[in-house]
């Protein structure tokens, strides 16, 4: 995508709900650049509210020790939070994370396991928005879980 589609893209998004954005643009044969791109994620599911992306873990993921990198989980942690918040919001209403808390439960290999992330609203006011999640491996085992604060933009 060019700058301009981008640009005309996002304008038009921004006269929709957040849930019928996220929808929006998931359905887009050619989705606009994000991190989710790069890291191969999936969008699993977008409903009111909450947010389930995921992702297979692979070798350049891999930190000094040779397990997974810390920041892939935080990364897929601030993505579901923050999209379950996007689902919440009005159309023209933006937000960006004030805050984010990772706790990391164990070690993942980078040999291909699938992760999955789940984000859910805990509270959306009119300035500010929190959400919880957790991060699954396939086989359905606790990997990190974590909150976000939202600074939401009216």
């Amino acid at each position: 995508m060019t700058t301009e589609s981008i640009q005309d893209l996002a304008s038009r998004l921004a006269t929709m709900p957040g849930l019928d954005a996220l929808r929006a643009m998931t359905a887009l044969p050619e989705r606009p650049p994000f991190i989710g791109t790069l890291l191969g994620m999936d969008v699993e599911e977008l409903e009111f509210g909450r947010a389930v992306f995921s992702l297979a873990t692979r070798p350049d993921f891999a930190n000094p020790l040779g397990t997974l990198h810390g920041g892939i989980c935080a990364t897929l942690l601030d993505s579901a939070m923050g999209c379950a918040v996007h689902s919440t919001l009005e159309a023209g209403v933006g937000f960006g994370t004030l805050e984010l808390k990772v706790n990391y439960i164990r070690s993942v290999p980078t040999s291909g396991h699938r992760l999955i992330a789940t984000g859910t609203t805990i509270h959306v006011g009119r300035r500010t928005a929190t959400a919880e999640g957790r991060v699954a491996d396939d086989e359905g085992r606790l990997i990190a879980h974590g909150t976000t604060t939202c600074l939401l933009h009216r």
